[in-house]
């Protein structure tokens, strides 16, 4: 159980049989299909937040909207914005200034910075409409302290935050004791390659201190299958 005060954290990720999330290039991949598609379209609807890292910004530029009428009509009569808010942890502001989250979509973003970004490029992001720059950087790293800004994403009134990734940004928060649910999508394709990023990189656990996952179901979803696990945080 985690002892600090953070938002509920859910990773949802599609991958190859192999453990690639995109190919040796990082070009995204369609890994699964409508089925799962719409699973994902759900979940975030039901998220107070989604969050990406910088890498999957700039390689990706995801809108991280809710796709369906019907789900953004419900979080309006509900009382929410139609999407969730958009959350970028980018530790120098170098989300673009006319990323599709800007474009595309009603709602809040928070770029999440460390006291480093650069200012004319944090004041550019403030321009953008219903955008908030929030610093998470306690000691003057220059790169975002994650455990800090799921502090301040709770004090946000984030309780439930849904992350879509990348690789970087996973294995971050899941050394941090910060993530409480995985959702993995696997799909029947292999894309090899030793470059070619995998769910969790960064600097990996050593033998000794391997994380433990406890299966809470699996589900075919097409031809794929759908594994859900509860991160032991103990």
């Amino acid at each position: 159980m985690k002892s600090l005060p953070s938002p509920f954290i859910l990773i949802n990720s599609a991958m190859s049989a192999d453990g690639k999330l995109s190919t040796k290039e990082r070009k995204q991949v369609k890994i699964s299909g409508k089925a799962d598609f719409d699973r994902v379209d759900a979940l975030r609807a039901s998220s107070d937040a989604i969050m990406v890292g910088i890498g999957t910004m700039l390689s990706d530029n995801p809108s991280l909207t809710v796709k369906s009428e019907k789900r953004r009509k419900e979080r309006t009569l509900a009382g929410k914005d139609e999407n969730p808010v958009r959350i970028v942890a980018d530790s120098q502001a170098k989300t673009p200034v006319d990323a599709d989250i800007f474009k595309k979509g009603s709602g809040k973003k928070i770029i999440v910075v460390s006291k480093t970004a650069p200012s004319e490029k944090v004041n550019a992001l403030l321009k953008n409409p219903d955008t908030k720059v929030i610093v998470a950087d306690p000691v003057g790293s220059g790169r975002v302290d994650l455990t800090e800004m799921a502090k301040l994403l709770k004090k946000e009134g984030i309780e439930k935050l849904m992350v879509e990734g990348g690789a970087t940004l996973n294995e971050g928060l899941l050394a941090a004791g910060l993530v409480d649910e995985i959702n993995i999508f696997i799909g029947n394709m292999i894309i090899g390659g030793k470059n070619a990023p995998t769910f969790a990189d960064g600097s990996g656990f050593s033998e000794n201190n391997l994380l433990k996952l406890e299966l809470i179901s699996f589900e075919k979803i097409e031809d794929g299958i759908l594994l859900k696990w509860k991160v032991k945080n103990d």
